[in-house]
């Protein structure tokens, strides 16, 4: 194959000398100024493409649909097949207009949160801090009040658990409350002032959790203790700080793989006797975490889900609430990992002695309804050769359930999303969406009528009005126009398929051509790589442009993206290629899918292959260059986690697994810097609290040590990052010096205005 692409090229060669038509350069100031414009020249060119659906109630709904002269509000009555503007667009316009004292265009019309009441007389809506009420006869527009903005509370992904501090916590019926005081439960009854101390075994090293769950007969308490585990701080120097001329250190909490947890242990106490039951820990000695305690209605029990260390065991535990005795209701169990973090779903069935479970146990990630008195499995609910994806809606009252799962059609792409309905007992599967594309369906309060709106990369978005039970949609609302962006020489995305290691398995992923794309010539290949397990990540919905493809490939390469295995959302074997290997990366069905299209296409060059990613495609990003060389040839890895004992603990653990042992390291970049081949370029923010910066640091000092050539951009100030504007720069100059062997053009001429 190599010595066939080498004759294509010469064959280029060949035919530019003696047709006198050169071959048109690569990686020259016009295209990396065409790469800085992809942005403007495909930004709102689509048109058509409502984001949302609103129903307002059973039949009616309103959208907001981006028309070629600008915005509209349309009013769809679903039971009459109906669509119309919502209201006179020029009128409200100038309403506002006068209300805002500025000018509102009516084809730029920013409101929300529409509402049709008193008949359709009056339209009730909000813009971003007043709320409205219009009367639809006069356009008489009146303020009736103000939105209040609510605070999106940052919050630290690492923080710890606050068990210090807490308010006393009452007892359904009024009359108690509790509380801790020197480590330990307390109780005091409101009625008398007497108070009560019902614990006496907490201690500083062990001590009640402020988290007291009374039963709702008020009659017992839930409470537990706390061993603390270890402390594990990282820090950074933040070189350049806005507000001072010195440095800052900055400090996050951070636990990593291996570190040593906290311990809860479950306490019962019946309120009148005072009495303190111990609960029995053997069920749940060895603790990932514990969470979800529920108190059953009528008292008797409580339930709590334990997660074991390792992840291979999961459990659902009652303890009965006279005795406190532990009952195993659900124990689910993994020769690799449970997915909690991904695919744990559980329901509490209303009024009945239920759950909805989900299990990926046969093979695929499926729903199954247990008795939780018993812990019998009474049935699986969903069964096949492909997986449940969400589960939307359950309905109690008529035991059904609304969800989505994918791969279901053998002539589709298996990541499409696709809506369902069964029922309870695993009878009448009902399809909402058939349609070859991924869908996004907004049902009806009633769910008797839904919108669908579907779209492939390589198929523009279709938005249509259907209703249960009819397989054909019953109104068109809209079709997605990209003329204007064809008019701007814009590509289509191809969504390409080869077979996996495994030989029979498809591998899915997309190929982006450059705007002036000529197949006369020659296009070395950078692969955009994510391959975190969590879940899949080729594009699947249609958009104008891929902000990490496309701009690269504007500089003279194909791009492409791809799942391979070791990535979610197919079966539980291709899953599981990551267990205690995430140095795979899936890279055996990547190479073989690049070298399957370049076979396809010969102006794709697989001699000339290079890789970015971020976080963990920036780990597998370096590990492109470490153990596989073979094929790509040059890396940009930002934010790496380069070794996964230097990570986070809960993403980490949850696919390399605990105890640690000899896998991680043999995971690790920085364990086998030694085997680098080929052009790399490190990028990191020097306070990135995601993914511990030294791990970078460490894998560079690694290469130094190894006598290993590359090169490393710090960006001061930055957080988790793929390196901003100025990381952006570094990586194009990167690619078009090792790939196109170009030196790359003066970022004046680039950049100039």
């Amino acid at each position: 194959m190599r010595i066939i692409k080498k004759f294509y090229v010469l064959l280029l060669v060949f035919y530019s000398l003696f047709s006198f038509k050169p071959l048109l350069a690569q990686g020259e100031v016009e295209d990396y100024k065409r790469a800085n414009a992809v942005d403007t020249l495909f930004k709102d060119k689509v048109r058509n493409t409502p984001d949302s659906f609103h129903w307002v109630n059973e039949n009616e709904f309103w959208y907001k649909n981006n028309a070629t002269n600008g915005d509209k509000y349309f009013l769809v009555d679903a039971k009459l097949k109906s669509q119309r503007q919502a209201f006179d667009h020029t009128r409200l316009a100038g309403a506002l207009s006068e209300v805002l004292e500025k000018e509102v265009k009516p084809t730029s019309i920013k409101i929300s949160e529409l509402n049709f009441i008193e008949d359709d007389q009056y339209l009730e809506f909000q813009n971003d801090s007043l709320k409205f009420r219009l009367n639809l006869s006069d356009y008489h527009l009146a303020v009736t009040g103000s939105v209040s903005k609510k605070e999106q509370e940052k919050r630290y992904w690492g923080d710890r658990r606050k068990e210090e501090k807490k308010e006393p916590v009452p007892s359904p019926n009024g009359r108690y409350k509790a509380f801790i005081k020197n480590f330990n439960l307390f109780l005091v009854d409101k009625n008398s002032g007497e108070e009560a101390q019902l614990s006496f075994d907490g201690s500083k090293g062990f001590y009640y959790s402020p988290n007291i769950i009374w039963s709702p007969d008020s009659k017992k308490i839930l409470a537990y203790k706390v061993k603390p585990g270890q402390e594990h701080k990282i820090y950074f120097v933040e070189s350049s700080p806005e507000d001072q001329l010195q440095p800052k250190l900055q400090s996050r909490d951070y636990l990593k793989p291996g570190d040593e947890l906290d311990f809860n242990s479950p306490q019962l106490f019946h309120v009148s006797e005072k009495k303190h039951i111990p609960v029995p820990s053997d069920l749940f000695a060895s603790q990932y975490n514990l969470f979800n305690y529920k108190w059953f209605d009528d008292s008797s029990a409580f339930t709590f889900e334990y997660n074991q260390r390792g992840h291979q065991v999961y459990r659902i535990l009652k303890v009965n609430a006279e005795t406190g005795k532990v009952q195993v209701i659900i124990d689910e169990t993994s020769p690799t990992f449970f997915d909690y973090s991904g695919k744990r779903y559980r329901y509490d069935v209303e009024g009945k002695d239920e759950i909805i479970w989900a299990s990926e146990r046969d093979g695929y990630n499926h729903l199954y309804l247990y008795d939780d008195d018993t812990g019998k499995l009474k049935n699986q609910i969903t069964s096949g050769d492909w997986p449940v994806r969400d589960v939307l809606e359950v309905d109690d009252e008529k035991r059904q359930i609304y969800f989505t799962a994918s791969g279901l059609d053998k002539d589709q792409d298996p990541y499409l999303i696709h809506y369902f309905r069964i029922d309870f007992d695993g009878r009448n599967l009902t399809r909402f969406t058939s349609e070859n594309g991924n869908h996004k369906v907004t049902f009806s309060p009633d769910y008797k009528y839904y919108v669908d709106q579907y779209s492939r990369v390589d198929l523009p978005p279709v938005s249509v009005l259907k209703q249960t039970g009819k397989k054909k949609p019953i109104m068109e609302l809209q079709m997605a126009d990209i003329s204007a962006l064809e008019k701007n020489n814009w590509k289509m995305p191809e969504v390409f398929t080869a077979k996996g290691r495994d030989g029979k398995t498809d591998i899915w992923g997309v190929i982006v051509r450059p705007t002036n794309f000529d197949p006369n010539k020659t296009y070395p290949i950078i692969e955009y790589i994510y391959a975190g397990p969590h879940s899949s990540f080729v594009p699947k919905e249609f958009h104008s442009q891929y902000s990490t493809l496309q701009p690269l490939a504007e500089l003279g390469f194909i791009v492409v993206q791809i799942d391979g295995m070791g990535t979610s959302n197919r079966s539980k074997a291709f899953h599981d290629v990551c267990w205690q290997n995430l140095k795979d990366s899936g890279f055996p069905d990547r190479k073989l899918w690049i070298k399957a299209a370049a076979e396809k296409y010969p102006y794709m060059d697989d001699e000339r292959v290079g890789i970015r990613g971020t976080s963990a495609g920036g780990q597998s990003a370096g590990a492109a260059l470490v153990f596989n060389s073979d094929f790509y040839d040059v890396a940009v890895a930002s934010c790496g986690c380069h070794d996964n004992r230097m990570d986070k603990i809960w993403w980490n653990e949850q696919w390399m697994g605990y105890p640690i042992g000899p896998h991680y390291a043999a995971s690790s970049n920085i364990e086998h810097a030694e085997k680098l081949k080929g052009n790399l370029m490190l990028i990191v923010g020097e306070v990135d609290d995601n993914v511990d910066p030294t791990s970078t640091m460490q894998f560079a000092d690694a290469l130094i040590k190894a006598k290993k050539d590359f090169e490393l951009v710090v960006l001061p100030g930055e957080s988790h990052t793929s390196g901003g504007e100025f990381g952006e720069r570094k990586r194009r100059d990167f690619f078009v010096e090792h790939l196109l062997n170009v030196k790359p053009p003066s970022w004046d001429k680039i950049y100039e205005d």
